[in-house]
């Protein structure tokens, strides 16, 4: 059986122009016409062998779907945690500075003088200032027959009235301080103190610096400023009065505006200590927020380069599942090329079994990857925020893969020799 002559054979013109014949009839003019493949033949065709191996298909497809949803897991849960970041720095601000006692050249403590809060608020562009203090020796425990060894770690505080609204703290249960009750033995615990105590109500009275106290109220956790969770709470006169606190602060919290925070920052240590302000230490508690995010940032790097890999192991179970696929069907190949089929129709046809299964592949990683995003953001509270570029980049991506991954097997199928049909066993 001869072989056919090449495919452009079948652009040569059958007849060019009408000739009598013998009979003194004109033959019509013919011309044999390239043939082309519609759109929904080859989606038909390419859909042909997937529908034949669908286990294998499944498989295949899964392998880029793991590789997407990866991907787009991680800059969906990536960018709702800075999403709701952002919402809380606009929430609390950015502009609170903290300024607390440090050491001296001789690596002793140094302390901060009473009057730290007055002198911080003539600094111009202060809006509002407070301040905190340890009260020495004023251990808490929920009751005096608690071993004194076990304290829990809970720092007391003297506490002037305007704390709370300067470093943006909330109350959860009970009220905060007061002219009246800061003049008694009243207290308020913070968010980890009143659980590492066992209260759970205001009413609740504790033993503190060997005086029984009222639990007034509890905080919420107080982002910009951690070590209020674990204190307990009392007025600046009840701490002189009962416990015999020196006035001294131990935090100064100052709030100016955002414009002016550089400003005032290289202004609050010699405003506190002109003689030595060296030894007083200033920060700003919102920088520790942003520096998570950087590492957050960095890890997400990380996982991408994690989930490119995966990706790329799918593409290459796409390219041996055609490349089978090739194998396995030499018999069919080869009667579609005795039939007429040329090698454009069959590379056309692989090519895009290729890119349905990779496609197919591509969209259940997006569908997986949003819907990890969404159950991410709900369990932790976040917006839910996922860029659009990240999913049509992800399905971008699955084509081109798909395309590498089939060009070899496909270019391979079309140079199968019509014979194939005959020798294929």
């Amino acid at each position: 059986m001869a072989s056919p002559g090449p495919d452009h054979s079948a652009e040569v013109a059958l007849g060019t122009a009408d000739k009598p014949t013998k009979a003194g009839h004109h033959a019509s003019s013919r011309t044999l016409r390239r043939s082309r493949l519609r759109l929904s033949d080859v989606l038909r065709l390419g859909g042909t062998g997937i529908k034949a191996r669908p286990t294998r298909a499944f498989l295949s497809a899964l392998g880029i779907a793991i590789g997407i949803a990866a991907m787009i897991a991680v800059v969906g849960i990536s960018a709702s945690s800075r999403a709701q970041l952002t919402a809380q720095l606009d929430s609390l601000g950015t502009n609170l500075l903290t300024a607390s006692a440090g050491q001296d050249l001789f690596g002793n403590s140094s302390s901060l003088p009473q009057d730290t809060v007055g002198r911080v608020r003539l600094i111009d562009q202060v809006e509002s200032a407070s301040s905190t203090g340890v009260v020495k020796n004023a251990l808490v425990y929920r009751s005096p027959l608690i071993d004194r060894n076990a304290s829990g770690g809970i720092t007391t505080m003297a506490a002037d009235l305007s704390l709370l609204d300067v470093v943006a703290g909330q109350i959860d249960r009970g009220t905060w301080l007061n002219e009246a009750t800061s003049q008694y033995p009243a207290t308020v615990l913070g968010h980890t103190a009143a659980r590492r105590l066992g209260v759970v109500t205001p009413g609740t009275k504790v033993w503190l610096g060997g005086h029984w106290f009222t639990v007034v109220g509890i905080l919420k956790p107080v982002v910009l400023a951690p070590e209020l969770d674990s204190a307990a709470l009392v007025g600046q006169d009840v701490a002189t009065n009962l416990m015999g606190h020196d006035a001294k602060p131990t935090t100064v919290y100052t709030r100016s505006q955002d414009s002016a925070v550089t400003q005032v920052r290289d202004l609050l240590a010699p405003s506190i200590s002109p003689q030595a302000p060296n030894e007083v230490k200033v920060s700003r508690p919102s920088d520790a927020l942003e520096a998570k995010n950087a590492a957050d940032q960095a890890f997400t790097s990380l996982l991408l380069g994690v989930g490119s890999i995966a990706l790329l192991v799918g593409g290459i179970g796409v390219a041996n599942t055609m490349i089978i696929s090739v194998l396995e069907r030499r018999r069919e190949i080869g009667l579609r090329r005795s039939l007429g089929a040329m090698r454009g129709h069959i590379l056309v046809q692989f090519m895009a079994e290729a890119l349905l299964l990779s496609t197919l592949g591509g969209t259940l990683g997006c569908v997986i990857g949003v819907g990890v995003t969404a159950g991410m953001a709900a369990a932790n509270g976040w917006p839910f925020t996922l860029p659009l570029i990240a999913v049509a980049g992800g399905l971008g991506a699955t084509i081109v893969i798909g395309a590498l991954a089939g060009m070899y097997p496909a270019v391979r199928a079309s140079r199968t020799p019509p014979t194939a049909a005959l020798n294929a066993q």
